[in-house]
C-alpha cells in the first residue's frame, strides 16, 4: 500500500490526516456488514503536499491569508483566487499519477467516477465543514480524473471554505486535502437521511429527504424533495413534493438536468418498504459510529448505496441521566438570564450553591422536572411557577398533551420542593400578609456582616484548607439565599404585583399598572448601581483632560496614570469607590470564571463616556426623582378612580396596602443575588492566589486554566499538585464548541427541543411578538449589542440583546427601551426596566437576528410586541 493512494478497504482509524474526514468514514463504512459503499480509493494529503511544497508563491500567499480577518472580504477573495489558480496549475507529482493510474486499472479505467474532496478538518464531531469543498460527478478517463483531482485540491481555498475555517478557528496552513475517487452509481433516487430530526433535534425521529436521479438536484436547491419521518420502525409523516426536474449522469461523462414527465411529478420517490429499509440502514450506521449521523444515499437497481456519513454537529446535547425512562428538563440559564455556556469551575460552584441536582448539557445546566410532571399537584405547581414564560409554559403543555410523562395516582409520588422563578427550588412558602418594612435593612445588614466576616477569615486559608473553607462557607451562602424571611419579603412583593395587575385591569381596565408603581423604589441594589455610574460621570465631567485620556485608555492599569492629570485624583477616587461597592459584578456573573469589573475596569469606560456625552449633571438623581413622582402620581390616580366604584373605599384600601408592599419590598428582589455574587468574588480572588501557586509549581500553564476544572477536580489538584493537562485542552475545545450552541428552554430525554408560542390577537401584521414586562410605547434606533463593552449608545436608543443579567444594568440609564431574547416578568432585567420606566419586551426568540443594528423600531411594552418602522 502506497502512502499516496489508499483503497477504502485499507483505510484505518489512524489515517484521518492522510484521507480526511470523508475518506475515513467511507473506509469504515465499506467494512460494515450489509452496508453497500461504491468502491473507490483516496488520493492522500501527501500527494497534495508534494504538489505545492516547492511553490514559494503558494507559501507567500498562504502567509498573507493567515493575517486576514473575516471582515477583509475583498482581500480574502483576491488571495483565495490566486491560491486556487496556483494549485490548479501545479504539476501533479509523477508518483501520484502512477498510483492513481494503477488503482483505476484495477477498478476499470472506462468506468465513470465521482471525484470528491475530503479535508482533514471535516466531518469532525464539532465542525462538519459540510459543502465547503467541491465534488465532481461522472468523470471518465485518467486525464479527466487527474484534472479534477487538481480542482478538488484548489477547492480548499474557495471563499466559503476559507471563511468557514476563520469562523471556526482552524489554521489554513494546518488543513490539507485528500481526494476521493469513487465508482459512479446511476441512481433512480437519492437524498439525505438524518438519524435525528434536524428541526426538533429529536433523536428518535429519523428524517429522510428523497429526489429522483442524483442527489445534486437536492443539494443545489434545484428541486423540492419528498420528506419522510420514521419513528420506532413506523412512518409517522410523509410530505410528497412536486418534482419537476432531476439530474442524471450521462454514459459519456458529465450530467444533465431533465424534465420529469407530468404524470410522475407527484409520485412518491421511495416506497413504504424502501423508506423503512433505509431507516434501518441509518440506525445501523448511527449505532456503528455512536452518534447521530447525516447520511447521503442513492438507490440503484433496488440497492441502497451509502456515499457519505458524517456526525450531525448542530444538535443540542441531551442532559445525561442514568435510566432509560422519559425525562423533561428546563434550562436554568433562561431563569438566570445567562444563556452563555459556563466553564466547569463556574458550573460546579453554581451547582454547589443550588438545592437539588442540576444536569449538564452543552455547557449549561438543566433542572429535571419529570417528577413534578408525573404528579397532579406537581403539575399544577410547575405550570403556576414557570407559567410567567409563555414559551416554557407552552412547551410543557405540548409535553402534557402528548402524554410523554405518565401521570401517577395522586398519593403515589413524594413531591420535591417546587421550582421557583430562578430555576432554584423554593421552600413552598406562603408569604405573610403583614411584613414590617424594617426587615429589609435588617436582612441587608446581616448579609453584609456575614460577607465582612468571610473577607477576614478567608485570608488565613490556603491549599486544601482553603477549598474546605469555601465548601463550608457555601452552606452559609445557601442559608442566606434560601432564608424563609428573605424569600417571604420578595414573594410578598411579587404576589402584590400580580394582585395589582389583575385587579386594576378588572376594575379599571388599566393594564400592567404595577409597572409604573415599581419605579424608583428603595433598596434596589441593581438599579442603584446604574444611577451610581452616572454620579461617577458627574465627577469626571468638569475635566476635559481626563475625558480625553479615558477615550484612549485600553489597558486595565489606566487608573494608576490618572493622578498625573487635573481631576485625575478625583476620578480615581470615584471609580475606586464604585468598584468597591459594585466591582464584583459583570455580564454572566453567575459563572465565577467571568471577568469582573474590578478585574477589568476598562469595561466601564464606554458607559461613563456615554453618560458624559448624553446627560446633564445630576441626571441620575433627577431620573430617580422623576420615576418616584410618576409612581406616586399613578398611585394617587388609581386610588381616586377606585373610590368612585361601588365598594370603592374597600377596594382603594386593599389596593393601597398592596402598593405599599410593592414600594417597600420589590427592590429587595435584587439583593440576594448581589450577596451571592459578592461571595463568589471573594472565593475567586482566593482561588486565583492558589492558582498562582499551581503555575509556579508547573502544574498548570496559566492561572485561568483552573477555570476548566470542576471544584472537586481543583480540590484534588491542589491536594496532589498533579494534573493530566490533556483535560484542560479538551475542556477548552469543548467550551468553544458549546459557545456556538443555542440552549433550548425545554428539552426531553429524546433530545427534542420544545418551545411554546405566543398566542395573542390584535397584534399588528409583521409585528415581532414577545412577553410584555414593562409598560409603555417607545420609538427609537435599535442597537443590537451582544457584548456590553461594544456599547456605543446615544440618548433615545433601544437596546436589543440576547439576555440582560444585573451586569447589563449600567446601560439601562442610557436607553429608552429594552428587547431581549430571554426573560420573564420577574427576572432582573424586567425588574430594573420597570424601576427605570423603560418599555420592555422580553422572551423574543432570535430577535438579535430579526432586528438589524440601526433600524428604527417601535417597542410596545404594554401589549408585548415590536414593529420595525
Amino acid at each position: 500500500m502506497s502512502s499516496l493512494v489508499i483503497g477504502f478497504q485499507e483505510v484505518d482509524d489512524t489515517q484521518l490526516l492522510l484521507v480526511g474526514g470523508k475518506g475515513l468514514h467511507l473506509g469504515k463504512l465499506s467494512k460494515l456488514p450489509g452496508i453497500q459503499v461504491p468502491e473507490g480509493f483516496c488520493v492522500t494529503t501527501v500527494g497534495y503536499q508534494r504538489a505545492i511544497e516547492q511553490n514559494e508563491m503558494y507559501h507567500s500567499l498562504l502567509g498573507r491569508l493567515t493575517m486576514l480577518n473575516v471582515e477583509d472580504r475583498a482581500q480574502i477573495s483576491n488571495v483565495s483566487r490566486k491560491l486556487r489558480q496556483i494549485i490548479e496549475e501545479a504539476e501533479i507529482p509523477s508518483d501520484v499519477v502512477n498510483a492513481v493510474t494503477y488503482y483505476l486499472s484495477r477498478f476499470g479505467e472506462e468506468q465513470a467516477y465521482a471525484v470528491r474532496s475530503s479535508a482533514t478538518a471535516e466531518d469532525l464531531p464539532h465542525a462538519s465543514f459540510a459543502g465547503q469543498q467541491d465534488t465532481y460527478l461522472n468523470i471518465i478517463g485518467v486525464d479527466a480524473i487527474l484534472q479534477h483531482i487538481s480542482r478538488c485540491w484548489a477547492s480548499l481555498f474557495t471563499e466559503r471554505a476559507v471563511i468557514y475555517r476563520m469562523q471556526n478557528g482552524f489554521d489554513h496552513s494546518q488543513v490539507y486535502l485528500s481526494v476521493i475517487v469513487q465508482r459512479m452509481v446511476y441512481p433512480e433516487a437519492s437524498g439525505v437521511l438524518f438519524t435525528a430530526d434536524p428541526i426538533t433535534s429529536n433523536r428518535k425521529l429519523l428524517s429522510i429527504d428523497a429526489v429522483f436521479g442524483l442527489g445534486e438536484a437536492l443539494v443545489s436547491g434545484l428541486v423540492s424533495a419528498d420528506g419522510y419521518k420514521v419513528q420506532e420502525e413506523k412512518i409517522v409523516e410523509k410530505r410528497i413534493a412536486t418534482k419537476k426536474l432531476a439530474i442524471y449522469g450521462l454514459k459519456e461523462g458529465g450530467t444533465e438536468t431533465r424534465q420529469i414527465e407530468p404524470n410522475r411529478q407527484k409520485d412518491q420517490t421511495l416506497t413504504e418498504q424502501q423508506i423503512l429499509q433505509l431507516a434501518r440502514i441509518g440506525r445501523q450506521i448511527e449505532g456503528y459510529f455512536g452518534c447521530p449521523q447525516d447520511i447521503e444515499w442513492c438507490l440503484a437497481e433496488d440497492t441502497f448505496y451509502i456515499v457519505q456519513s458524517r456526525p450531525i454537529t448542530t444538535l443540542y446535547p441531551i442532559p445525561e441521566t442514568n435510566d432509560q425512562n422519559n425525562h423533561v428538563y428546563v434550562s436554568v440559564g433562561h431563569q438566570q438570564m445567562m444563556t452563555d455556556p459556563l466553564k466547569p469551575l463556574g458550573m460546579s460552584l453554581f451547582q454547589l450553591t443550588s438545592f437539588g441536582p442540576r444536569y449538564k448539557a452543552g455547557g449549561r445546566l438543566f433542572v429535571d422536572i419529570t417528577q413534578h410532571l408525573s404528579s397532579p399537584a406537581g403539575r399544577a405547581t410547575l405550570l403556576n411557577n414557570l407559567g410567567s414564560d409563555p414559551l416554557i409554559k407552552g412547551a410543557l403543555m405540548t409535553i402534557i398533551e402528548r402524554d410523554f410523562i405518565k401521570l401517577l395516582p395522586a398519593d403515589n409520588k413524594e413531591l420535591s420542593p417546587s421550582i421557583n422563578n430562578k430555576g432554584m427550588p423554593s421552600a413552598g412558602l406562603q408569604p405573610q400578609t403583614e411584613i414590617d418594612p424594617a426587615i429589609v435593612p435588617d436582612l441587608i445588614k446581616r448579609n453584609q456582616t456575614s460577607i465582612e466576616e468571610l473577607k477576614q477569615n478567608i485570608h488565613t486559608k490556603s491549599g486544601s484548607n482553603l477549598i474546605d473553607f469555601i465548601l463550608e462557607d457555601i452552606q452559609q451562602l445557601k442559608k442566606i439565599l434560601f432564608d424563609p424571611q428573605s424569600t417571604a419579603v420578595f414573594m410578598a412583593a411579587i404576589n402584590a404585583t400580580s394582585w395589582i395587575n389583575k385587579n386594576m385591569n378588572e376594575w379599571l381596565g388599566e393594564k400592567n399598572a404595577a409597572d409604573t408603581l415599581s419605579q424608583s423604589v428603595q433598596s434596589n441594589i441593581t438599579s442603584e448601581m446604574g444611577l451610581a455610574l452616572m454620579d461617577v460621570a458627574d465627577v469626571i465631567r468638569p475635566y476635559p483632560e481626563v475625558i480625553d485620556y479615558l477615550q484612549h485608555a485600553k489597558e486595565d492599569d489606566f487608573l494608576d496614570e490618572l493622578v498625573k492629570l487635573e481631576g485625575g485624583q478625583e476620578t480615581q477616587d470615584a471609580i475606586h469607590a464604585y468598584l468597591d461597592k459594585y466591582g464584583m459584578r459583570c455580564v454572566g456573573e453567575i459563572d465565577i470564571t467571568r471577568t469582573r469589573w474590578s478585574e477589568k475596569p476598562t469595561a466601564l469606560i464606554p458607559l461613563i463616556l456615554n453618560h458624559i456625552r448624553n446627560f446633564e449633571p445630576n441626571a441620575g438623581h433627577l431620573k430617580f426623582e422623576q420615576g418616584r413622582q410618576e409612581a406616586l402620581n399613578k398611585e394617587q390616580e388609581l386610588i381616586d378612580r377606585l373610590k368612585q366604584l361601588p365598594d370603592g373605599e374597600q377596594k382603594a384600601k386593599e389596593a393601597k396596602r398592596m402598593i405599599d408592599i410593592i414600594r417597600n419590598f420589590i427592590g429587595y428582589r435584587e439583593y440576594p443575588k448581589y450577596g451571592m455574587v459578592s461571595r463568589y468574588f471573594i472565593y475567586k480572588q482566593a482561588l486565583l492566589k492558589e492558582a498562582e501557586q499551581l503555575v509556579q509549581a508547573g502544574v498548570i500553564h496559566d492561572k485561568e486554566d483552573m477555570y476548566y476544572l470542576t471544584f472537586e477536580e481543583l480540590h484534588e489538584v491542589v491536594r496532589t499538585n498533579k494534573l493530566d493537562y490533556k483535560i484542560i485542552s479538551q475542556r477548552k475545545e469543548e467550551y468553544s464548541f458549546y459557545e456556538k450552541l443555542t440552549p433550548p428552554r425545554v428539552i426531553t430525554s429524546d433530545g427534542e427541543a420544545i418551545s411554546g408560542e405566543y398566542k395573542r390577537e390584535n397584534i399588528p401584521a409583521n409585528a415581532i411578538v414577545g412577553l410584555p414586562v414593562s409598560t409603555g410605547v417607545i420609538e427609537g434606533r435599535a442597537r443590537v449589542i451582544l457584548d456590553m463593552e461594544n456599547a456605543n449608545l446615544d440618548d433615545g436608543d433601544i437596546l436589543v440583546t440576547s439576555f440582560t443579567d444585573p451586569g447589563w444594568t449600567p446601560l439601562f440609564v442610557s436607553i429608552k427601551g429594552l428587547v431581549t431574547e430571554v426573560g420573564g416578568l420577574m427576572t432582573h432585567g424586567a425588574v430594573v426596566a420597570r424601576e427605570y420606566g423603560l418599555p420592555a419586551v422580553v422572551g423574543v426568540e432570535n430577535v438579535t437576528k430579526l432586528i438589524k443594528d440601526g433600524q428604527r423600531i417601535r417597542v410596545n411594552g404594554t401589549e408585548g410586541y415590536i414593529e420595525i418602522l
